[in-house]
């Protein structure tokens, strides 16, 4: 746990100098391509919680497997591969959940395609579906 908080506290500082770098204009790309997506225009990535058709975005949904539902916590940990738009490598890591619901909609082993957003200094899952 400790590398992952480590490893994305390099990546934000190195974002941070690399949008320092190319003045306003590195700020404004971070905003929509590393993971924010408020203020890009796009709909909040989690108003379908999961559930009902996946739209437009499912390019921005990462390929994962669940490897552990703890209801009592309302997290999942979750192996994933490389999230682009969060600039985060494959790993596995604990995520909380943005509707409490979507602890429901899987268990451990399951294949899924998954968004998450860093949401007041926290992972969360805010849309989660089956793989298919």
């Amino acid at each position: 746990m400790k590398r992952i908080v480590m490893f994305s506290l390099l990546v934000a500082v190195a974002s941070a100098v690399s949008a320092q770098q190319m003045g306003g204009q590195g700020m404004a790309e971070e905003k929509t391509g590393a993971g924010s997506m408020m203020g890009s225009g796009q709909p909040a990535a989690g108003q379908m919680g999961g559930q009902g058709m996946m739209g437009q975005s499912d390019a921005a949904l990462a390929d994962g497997e669940i490897r552990k539902v703890n209801m009592d916590a309302k997290k999942l940990t979750i192996r994933h591969g490389a999230i682009p738009s969060m600039d985060m490598p494959p790993m596995t890591m604990v995520y909380q959940v943005k509707d409490e619901a979507m602890l429901g909609q899987v268990k451990a082993g399951d294949k899924v395609k998954f968004m998450a957003e860093k949401i007041g200094g926290a992972y969360v899952v805010t849309r989660i579906a089956p793989a298919e």
